[in-house]
């Protein structure tokens, strides 16, 4: 499935084919500009660089970015809906939202330019992922505000390949269309992936008989585990692509399949930072920390400096010279603390994944007993688990979780498709807490 170097060599774009001195003046250049254009056209920017006493001019170096506030999701929504647009709103031709499940929602904006920017980064995470055009991409992440649906299916189609506009939702209906529509590419969420794949198996299709060979997964943290039951239950490569709305969307960094070591980040349009989850303090090269993103070329809606929430480290390239960000161990807010212990859904997935019985379909159940945090992890039984095998797979995780986390959990083996499942981004953590 893979291409030799000199095949994937003459598909890279001139961004790709940058040194890294050349890239380096490159983000420089941008990175300037893009302070500049947010502060002379976002008041929130403005204000922000004035109390800091600080201004565009003041960045010389890529070092002196560290100096600048940081932004963050609830400027945002202090922000909602317009607030942060640095165009006409006459200019913008696309807007995006969070879903606001939480509080207000986040709203982004894309000019043609960003729109055209945005369709060339997932056109090349496409071909980092080994699609190619002509290629038939099967695209099952939803469509409207959530900016997935939509961000992929320009950017394949920007590569040349030909485009099932599924969405999520109607398993059943999806499971027939990959038969009969025989797609090279599948690109959805790893937790949806794994609901397509029961129904494989529900409806008697063995999934490594499909004519996919290549998925790329994102919108929710996913690992090493899942990864090993995707590619061999489909018998296909598995690849991670990621993003967020207020950066972009898709396509703000990508797997490459050749090597399989954690998304690229496209660094021409993407300048990223590590901090200090807590201090915010610029952590060294390779150290674990929260992601930061300021992007280089958004006209609609630039953001600087804004604080992800995912937790991860950079690395030096491998298959590309743009430096790599290791798969996300988890989020500040997805990170919930249990009797003063730090627990993280990734953390159980591992282990879930690696017990016999149990399928990776799991969510994880917080209440309190008087003073003290309880923790329930409620996983379901594979259909062929017999009765035992779930009571020997619970006394199995409890045992796993209280050796590699440290706490001690209940653990709930329930019946095979039994918890909600979800067409987006999964719901892991049930708060019930008060």
């Amino acid at each position: 499935m893979t291409g030799t170097r000199e095949s994937r060599g003459e598909a890279l774009d001139a961004g790709e084919r940058l040194s890294r001195e050349e890239l380096t003046a490159l983000q420089l250049r941008r990175l300037r500009a893009t302070l500049q254009h947010a502060y002379d056209h976002v008041p929130f920017y403005r204000q922000s660089f004035d109390a800091a006493g600080l201004r565009p001019e003041d960045c010389r170096t890529l070092g002196d970015l560290a100096r600048f506030p940081f932004t963050t999701k609830a400027d945002l929504r202090d922000h909602y809906p317009f607030g942060m647009f640095a165009v006409d709103r006459s200019r913008v031709r696309r807007i995006h939202a969070s879903s606001g499940t939480t509080g207000t929602p986040t709203v982004v904006g894309y000019t043609d330019g960003d729109l055209d920017v945005w369709a060339d980064v997932v056109a090349r995470s496409i071909r980092a992922a080994g699609g190619r055009p002509g290629d038939m991409v099967h695209v099952a992440y939803g469509y409207g505000l959530f900016t997935g649906g939509l961000g992929v299916h320009y950017g394949a189609e920007r590569l040349g390949c030909t485009v099932i506009p599924a969405s999520g939702g109607m398993t059943a209906r999806q499971v027939r269309l990959i038969q009969d529509f025989r797609p090279q590419i599948i690109m959805v969420t790893p937790s949806y992936m794994l609901t397509l794949l029961d129904e494989f198996e529900r409806q008697g299709v063995d999934p490594r008989s499909t004519s996919l060979r290549v998925g790329i997964f994102g919108a929710e943290p996913w690992g090493e585990g899942m990864r090993r039951e995707i590619e061999e239950r489909f018998a296909i490569d598995a690849v991670d692509i990621y993003g967020l709305s207020e950066v972009m969307g898709p396509g703000v960094a990508q797997e490459c399949i050749e090597t399989k070591d954690g998304p690229h980040i496209w660094e021409d349009h993407f300048y990223p930072e590590i901090v200090d989850p807590v201090t915010g303090e610029v952590l060294p090269e390779g150290s674990h920390g929260e992601l930061v993103f300021t992007s280089l070329t958004k006209e609609a809606m630039p953001v600087v400096r804004y604080r992800t929430r995912d937790l991860t480290r950079l690395l030096p390239g491998t298959a590309r010279v743009f430096r790599r960000m290791e798969r996300i161990t988890g989020r500040c807010d997805d990170m919930v603390i249990v009797r003063g212990v730090n627990v993280f859904p990734s953390q159980i997935e591992e282990i879930l994944l690696r017990t016999p019985g149990v399928a990776p379909h799991f969510q994880l159940r917080l209440t309190r007993e008087g003073r003290l945090d309880r923790l329930t992890v409620r996983a379901e039984a594979r259909p062929e688990a017999a009765p035992q095998q779930r009571t020997a797979a619970a006394e199995a995780i409890a045992r796993q979780v209280k050796d590699g986390i440290g706490i001690s959990v209940t653990v709930d083996v329930v019946d095979p498709y039994s918890l909600e499942r979800s067409v987006g981004k999964i719901r892991r953590i049930v708060d019930e807490r008060g």
